[in-house]
Parts: structure tokens; sequence; C-alpha cells
């Protein structure tokens, strides 16, 4: 019963403990005079994918590969179906143009290449199908890529940088607390990512269902509640760039940083049914690039939004039939 408990109480220290750092480090570092646009791009940035990190970084550890890989792809098709599709119901969301051919489709890249490289074994002799260790660090090099492409855009785009700097408001602390808020928020994300890691192996027992199961529901939705309180407050303030980024960015982050840091940890290895949520993925980031071109010009108007939670909903069903 405690281990249940605990696992309900890791949700809420891994989000917390997320935002007790970001808080920290941001306010420390404007201390030290780093630039808003820095630390937009690398402590924010990295603390919104913080929750999905630290589960998947102890589940590593615990060789629970299952829950790792579930959730990753889980997350991924929650924020693109479930969250995109919430957000368009408060307000039709527009997307920018670079957005709609460069980020949307570096997603659907991010979820196509997890499919190769999982699969390399139809492709080249092997004895495992699954992202190994040199996989990771393929995954990890395409993250830094995609790092130094956001840096270069914002420093050249002055209207993105004062997005930035507007949107992060970031607040400043004396050092003591700035050290404090760091130090609070490691021990929530501790703690978090390993009850919720237990929990979820103890539920998946007791349920009689796969850990795979629990990791692309349970989990995927838990590690996804900034991702989805972030773009909701965003939409209904009508800016849906912030809205739309933040879901995009997440699920290149989590496939090519936090996949990438657990495959080179301890190998992921695919099972028979991991194919099916890897197609998933591919097709939630596909359907949202196809979207901006069906109806209005690149905008997720609401009977998308609806059609998206729908399909969601349908994928969470399908998950719960065949287990």
């Amino acid at each position: 019963m405690i281990t249940y408990i605990l696992f309900a109480v890791g949700f809420f220290l891994l989000i917390k403990g997320a935002s007790f750092l970001v808080d920290g480090a941001s306010s420390l570092a404007k201390k030290f005079k780093v630039s808003e646009l820095v630390v937009g791009l690398t402590i924010v940035a990295f603390g919104t994918s913080m929750p999905e990190f630290t589960v998947n970084l102890f589940a590593s550890l615990t060789h629970n590969s299952d829950i790792a890989l579930g959730n990753i792809l889980g997350s991924n098709i929650a924020n693109t179906l479930l969250i995109i599709g919430i957000c368009a119901i408060i307000f039709p969301l527009v997307v920018k143009k670079s957005t709609a051919w460069k980020e949307i489709p570096l997603s659907l890249l991010a979820a196509i290449l997890v499919g190769i490289l999982g699969n390399d074994i139809l492709f080249q002799s092997g004895e495992i199908a699954g992202l190994s260790r040199i996989d990771g660090l393929v995954l990890i090099t395409f993250f830094i890529i995609f790092l130094y492409y956001i840096f270069e855009l914002t420093k050249n785009n002055k209207n993105n940088q004062e997005e930035i700097s507007t949107e992060t408001k970031i607040k400043e602390f004396g050092i003591l607390k700035s050290i404090i808020l760091i130090i609070v928020g490691l021990i929530g994300l501790f703690f978090g990512g390993r009850w919720i890691v237990d929990g979820a192996v103890q539920v998946a027992i007791l349920l009689g269902i796969s850990q795979s199961v629990i990791g692309l529901t349970i989990v995927a939705l838990g590690t996804s509640l900034p991702e989805l309180a972030a773009s909701a407050v965003a939409t209904y303030k009508k800016r849906p760039d912030i809205a739309i980024g933040n879901i995009v960015g997440s699920n290149i982050f989590n496939i090519f940083w936090v996949l990438g840091i657990s495959a080179v940890i301890s190998p992921l290895p695919f099972k028979g049914t991991t194919n099916i949520d890897v197609l998933m993925t591919m097709l939630a980031s596909f359907l949202l690039f196809a979207s901006l071109f069906i109806g209005k010009k690149h905008i997720i108007q609401r009977w998308q939004g609806i059609l998206f939670i729908l399909l969601y909903i349908a994928y969470v069903v399908f998950l719960i039939v065949q287990n």
C-alpha cells in the first residue's frame, strides 16, 4: 500500500522538483550575468523535460526498459494528440511557417530515427532488436545539432529573443535561496523518479498488465503534466507559438536527449509490440504536420483538436484491450 501512495506522491515531487530546480538555477545564472537567452535555451528547456529524464534515468539504472521506452513514446503521443488537441479546442492554434516546415518535421524525423535504429536487425546481422549504446550516442548527436540550430535561430532573430526573454520571467533570489531551491529540486526529482518507477512496477504486477502499458499511459501522462499546464495557459493567453513550440520542442528533447541518455546507460530492447507504439508516435507527428494543410492552412482548428483527442482515447483503449 505504501508503494502505491509513494507512486502518487512521486508525480507531485517530480513536477515540483523540476520547477524548483529551474527557478533556482535560472536565478543563479542571472546572478552571474548569464543572458536570459542562454537560460531559456538551456536551463528552462531542459527543465520541461526533467520529469521524463528523471523517470527514464531510474528506469534505465534498474533495467526497466519497458518503462523507459513507454514513458518517452507515450509522452510524445500524449503531447501531440492529447495536449495539442486540448489546446486547439481552447483556441485554434496558428502555427508559424518555420515551425511547420522545420521543427514539426524534425519531431517526425526523430520518431522515424528511433524506428530505424531500434530495428537495425532488419537491415544488418544482429542478435537483438532495440536501441544500443551506439544508437543512444547517435540520438545525442542529433540533439546537439538541434541545440545548435535553435541557438543560431534565436541569436539571429531579435523577435524570438524578446519572446524568450518575456516568457521565461526569471525571478532573482539571493544566492543562498537559489542554492536551496536547486538542492530541494534535485531531492524532489530523485525521490519522485525513484518512487514512480518502483510504483509503476508494482501497479503493473497488481493489475496484471505489462510495464510497457503502464509506461505508455499512467507514467507518460504524469510526466507530461508540465507540458499540458504550460501549453494550455499559453493557448488561453493567445500565444500559440509558445504552446506549439513547447510541445514540439519537448518531443524532440524526449527522443534525442532523454531516450539517447537512457540507451547509453542501459540498452533498450524492442519487444514485439514496441514497433506499434513507435508507429503511433510517427503517426501522431505526421498527423500534426498534415493538419496544417487541411482546412485553414497553418491553423489547427477545433474539429482537428477533437479528432486528435478521440484518436488518443482509441489508442489507450487499444493498449488495454491488447494487453
